[in-house]
């Protein structure tokens, strides 16, 4: 373990050493985020999982700075170019960026017009130029470097050499490339034009067509949205600062005085910006514009990955699910409490009236021989019509008091043709196993989507752009911080969601479901050590997030870890009760004096979280379940008139707003101005995926079917500063102002974001 990488990231978090030190340390002996954050607070001084990935990210960054570092001394060792300076520079090197411009100079590289120039015996000369001597005569000492026979047939041709070599000097100067790049990120701006002739095909880029926004204000949706319409060739991207600002800071550096071998590094500086120096500084800023907008784009898919995940579930009901369809009817399937399919059927409600009389008949049978107590409705197409028509049978064919949910699809289809769903039905129909997936995810959120690809789930931004090996990294801590929270009943969690369990995996998953299935429901956590190489370690790791009801101990359904059991155990035993009194009476636990059990493993940290189990054993971190009904009537966007105020549910969440399904098959954008009445940085702070929310209609584009709306508490009422002329003009230049910040269009702001996303 590295001390160095210890104390450089306790500094970079503002830690204390002790506790980057402990976090590394149960990393490097395999322990997982989960574990420590909850397991292993006394050792880290009970950080979050937030700080521990953190730790666990920048570890595995500063390492990989490392191996570069050792690569680039071995290069220099083998070429005998390596000095004790040049060794010091490289050891004490804190970034790849820095790394790399010392190595610079000494890179092997390709045949330039510096390295013929060289070869032409021209680098004196150039020395002598950069010198910059008042005394020098730059032709006179030119004239001793004329040679035919090697190629330079004139003063000219020799100064001209001698200016390539100055120029790569230039260009491998590291204060140089530091304050270029300062200012390329300070100053740069972006610009973009349409490229002849693809004006038709790359119409949704019209905004970028002649467009250009600094660098350092650029957000990240419209850094990739310029990205992706280059990579489409469509766009022509580019990125500079100010011309004459970069040839000044250079000159301020580099050139002496203004005698003739000056004016000689200067003609050398100008060629060495546009032709070298450039194109270095644009390839390193777009690299950390993607890197940034890659970062900002992953966490805002994270953060709504993780609301999907930790949406309320219904719970164990016996559910109707059905997957709409128009020309291949309805896909109806009754599930029981477990999951379990029970039934299929298909109906068809967009035909004749026998049609739907007949759909009436089969909706009614399942619900009484499977005693349904929810209709679960997926919101793709012709949902909001199933919708109506099913709630249109209650108190006919069907219970009056029945609730219809309408339930996100999103992904079902990418899980009813996976290798997953052809494993748990391969005798179903593809389109039966999309409404399965409807009707359990909503019995359980987490279960169902932990079995789906989540850059299939349709909350991300621009997730086919960014670094996908960051991006997966990223969000399979999600899905292990969300399974690991809730915690898995493993005598009916799936394969896929036992997977995601602390310590587990894939061939660990699968075990446990072998041993289950041939011997029958775990009695108890110890059990799980008869399962195939699941060893000390892993139960170590594992045991604390696996549920076991109505198990041989009480503990087994808790949060309570094994290590712990003995502690609790001595609570009850010095209260004189059972420890399943202790788990049933609050005024018994109320009287447990937790400094008498503080031991080096089991710190308060760790009792106040026993107590608390205690209190609420297995308890489901999840909100409770609350039905929600879009506005009876609206079903299409034809229907909506702006200054409507209607419900919602907030469907994704992006850096300039959230998406919010209002019933009429197109989610509506509220833009990030329009989240709150006050300035909002950070949209989640106000929507969350998953969210009921009220809107306020703004504007209806029936020709581009897109729907602005507000979550404003004052949208639609009228302006009372309206009076005010000064007011009023000092509002409209501020929003032309942010307009023109943001990149909006004028006359319809939403018009700009609508393309980005």
């Amino acid at each position: 373990m590295n001390k160095k990488h210890i104390s450089t990231i306790a500094t970079e978090l503002s830690l204390e050493l002790r506790q980057v030190l402990a976090t590394a340390q149960l990393l490097e002996e395999g322990a997982t985020v989960p574990f420590i954050a909850r397991y292993r607070k006394e050792a880290t001084g009970s950080l979050d999982e937030v700080a521990i990935t953190t730790i666990r990210n920048r570890l595995s960054h500063l390492e990989e700075l490392d191996k570069r570092r050792q690569s680039i001394l071995k290069s220099l060792e083998e070429r005998d170019l390596i000095t004790d300076e040049l060794n010091e520079k490289i050891l004490s090197a804190e970034t790849l960026t820095t790394l790399e411009d010392i190595y610079l100079p000494y890179r092997p590289k390709r045949r330039t017009r510096a390295t013929i120039a060289k070869e032409k015996g021209l680098e004196p000369l150039a020395k002598i130029l950069f010198d910059q001597q008042d005394s020098t005569d730059p032709v006179a000492e030119a004239a001793a470097f004329v040679h035919p026979d090697k190629g330079v047939e004139s003063t000219d041709e020799a100064l001209a050499g001698a200016r390539d070599i100055v120029a790569e000097w230039i260009n491998e100067d590291q204060e140089a490339r530091s304050r270029m790049r300062a200012l390329y990120a300070e100053k740069g701006v972006f610009r973009t034009k349409v490229i002849l002739g693809r004006e038709t095909e790359g119409a949704k880029y019209q905004d970028y067509f002649d467009w250009e926004e600094p660098v350092a204000t650029a957000p990240s949706h419209r850094i990739l949205a310029m990205r992706r319409g280059e990579k489409e060739v469509v766009l022509r991207l580019e990125v500079s600062p100010p011309e004459h600002e970069a040839l000044a800071l250079l000159e301020a550096i580099l050139v002496k005085g203004d005698c003739a071998a000056a004016r000689q590094v200067k003609t050398a500086v100008h060629d060495a910006f546009k032709r070298l120096l450039s194109t270095g500084m644009t390839t390193d800023i777009r690299l950390e514009t993607k890197d940034r907008a890659d970062a900002q784009a992953i966490k805002v898919f994270a953060d709504n990955l993780r609301e999907l995940l930790l949406a309320p579930p219904l719970g164990q009901k016996n559910v109707l699910a059905i997957d709409p369809g128009v020309r291949t009817g309805c896909k109806v399937v009754c599930l029981d409490r477990q999951g379990n399919l029970l039934h299929t059927d298909t109906i068809y409600l967009f035909g004749s009236e026998k049609s739907k009389s007949t759909a009436a008949t089969t909706l009614a049978t399942p619900c009484k021989s499977c005693e349904v107590e929810t209709i679960a409705v997926g919101n793709g197409t012709a949902g909001r019509e199933t919708e109506s028509f099913v709630k249109g049978l209650r108190g006919l064919t069907l219970p009056h008091d029945i609730p219809v949910i309408m339930v996100n699809e999103s992904g079902a289809s990418v899980y009813s043709a996976s290798e997953v769903a052809r494993e748990e039905f391969p005798d179903l129909d593809v389109t039966f196993r999309g409404a399965v997936s409807i009707g359990r995810r909503l019995m359980d959120p987490l279960a169902e989507l932990v079995k789906i690809d989540p850059k299939s789930i349709g909350v991300g931004q621009y997730q086919h752009d960014v670094n996908q090996q960051a991006l997966k990294r990223s969000l399979d801590d999600v899905v292990v911080s969300c399974v690991n929270a809730v915690g898995v009943e493993v005598n009916t969690a799936s394969e896929q969601l036992l997977a995601y369990v602390s310590g587990l995996g894939p061939q660990l998953a699968r075990n446990i479901i072998d041993y289950r299935n041939d011997h029958g429901p775990f009695s108890s956590r110890e059990e799980l050590k008869n399962v195939s190489r699941l060893g000390p370690k892993a139960f170590q790791q594992a045991a604390g997030f696996l549920r076991i009801i109505n198990g041989k101990t009480p503990l087994d359904a808790s949060a309570v870890h094994p290590e712990s059991y003995l502690v609790v155990e001595a609570m009850a035993k010095d209260l004189g009760c059972s420890v399943q009194d202790l788990l049933k009476d609050e005024t018994r636990r109320a009287q447990i004096d937790l400094s008498k059990y503080v031991t080096d493993k089991a710190g308060m940290p760790t009792l106040k979280d026993i107590v608390a189990e205690l209190a609420r054993p297995g308890r489901d971190p999840r909100k409770e379940f609350e039905d929600f009904a879009f506005t009876k009537g609206l079903d299409k966007i034809e229907d909506l008139r702006p200054g409507m105020r209607l419900p919602g549910i907030v469907t994704n969440v992006t850096a300039f707003g959230a998406f919010v399904d209002i019933g009429v098959h197109h989610d509506g954008l509220v833009h990030i101005s329009q989240m709150a009445n006050h300035f909002v940085r950070d949209p989640h702070r106000q929507a969350k995926v998953g969210q009921q929310v009220m809107v306020t209609v703004l504007d209806v584009d029936l020709e581009r079917r897109r729907i602005s709306l507000s979550m404003r508490e004052d949208a639609g009422k009228p302006d009372k500063g309206a009076k005010s002329t000064s007011k009023t003009e000092k509002r409209k230049g501020a929003a032309q102002r942010q307009q023109k910040r943001s990149g909006l269009s004028p006359t319809n702001p939403f018009v700009k974001v609508f393309k980005d996303y």
